[in-house]
């Protein structure tokens, strides 16, 4: 496994304009408390609250280019780390069941407390990719904290085990318990965790590779060479079973709104609008963008976020004044 020049919270938020913070948080399926690493602006404090939640294998500096600009309008910005990722601890998950920890039962619920103990408000809440089902979890499960959900290339989480062929389903499964529970797959995740291979991943996953700079694989990559980081990608990845978007899109009782990157390689704009745009008050294409459309294009994320939030701003002022 190579090194990278890593950065400590100082110089981090330095360089990125961000206030960087640590969160006490106790899991309630073990019962155990956590630190878990947010950054934020915040600006005033009068506006809005959006809290901006990362993709698989992604943290808070994955929205390093979105934090300032949406608090530059007005809006409370906040970028966490879910439970197990970035900066966050990881708590191995080898010392209990498969999936019981990192599942997202686990960071619904850490989003909903989040809102309670740091936010203090309700709050809207933006994710990309896995993230985007984490959010979702969290609107189902708190309506009244949760204000509305913005869904950028939400996972289609085409390896969960109802959607893999009957045929295949015990050659998969076998494979996932050999990576996670030999040595295996620490040896996969030491062939991963490289500088090298992870800007390799990125220009697949980004339609224009440009936007892969050092900068940005120092920030995924980093995080990724601590302490616990291998159990967690060998633990999330054994994760055939959980909710599907599909199925808590009709559960959803707030607004939801879709950013979908065109050029995504991993997450099919067509599959995705036509599973899951009936459920979006709107299902925005982005043309030429790929599966992180917030890194990728941040001016464009950035305005078409501001352009919902205020939207659904508005209509709550509007039907709190006609009640």
């Amino acid at each position: 496994m190579t090194s990278t020049g890593t950065t400590t919270p100082a110089t981090r938020a330095q360089r990125y304009g961000v206030d960087e913070r640590y969160w006490r948080w106790r899991a309630p399926r073990t019962n155990e408390t956590h630190a878990i690493r947010y950054t934020e602006a915040v600006g005033d404090g009068d506006g809005p609250a959006v809290v901006l939640v990362h993709g698989f294998g992604g943290n808070a500096d994955h929205w390093r280019r979105n934090v300032n600009a949406l608090a530059a309008t007005g809006k409370r910005v906040y970028a966490i780390d879910l439970l197990g990722y970035g900066y966050s601890d990881k708590p191995n998950p080898m010392l209990r069941e498969q999936n019981e920890i990192y599942c997202f039962e686990t960071w619904g619920k850490q989003i909903e407390d989040f809102l309670d103990e740091v936010v203090g408000t309700p709050a809207y809440v933006a994710c990309n990719s896995v993230g985007g089902v984490a959010g979702l979890q969290a609107a189902v499960d708190a309506p009244t904290k949760v204000r509305g959900v913005v869904l950028m290339n939400i996972s289609l989480r085409g390896l969960h085990v109802s959607k893999q062929p009957a045929i295949i389903r015990p050659f998969v499964k076998a494979l996932q318990r050999t990576l996670r529970e030999t040595s295996v797959g620490k040896s996969f995740f030491g062939s991963v965790a490289k500088a090298r291979t992870v800007k390799n991943i990125l220009c697949e996953a980004y339609g224009d590779s440009a936007q892969v700079t050092d900068e940005l694989v120092e920030a995924i990559l980093s995080p990724g060479l601590r302490e616990g980081a291998a159990e967690v990608f060998l633990d999330f990845i054994s994760y055939s079973g959980g909710p599907l978007p599909e199925e808590l899109l009709p559960r959803c009782d707030v607004p939801v709104r879709m950013f979908w990157g065109d050029k995504d390689p991993w997450e099919n704009i067509d599959q995705g609008r036509k599973l899951y745009a009936s459920y979006a008050d709107k299902f925005i294409p982005l043309p030429g963008v790929g599966h992180c459309p917030q890194d990728e294009a941040p001016e464009l994320v950035n305005r078409l976020l501001v352009e919902c939030v205020d939207e659904w701003e508005a209509a709550r002022a509007a039907a709190a004044a006609a009640a």
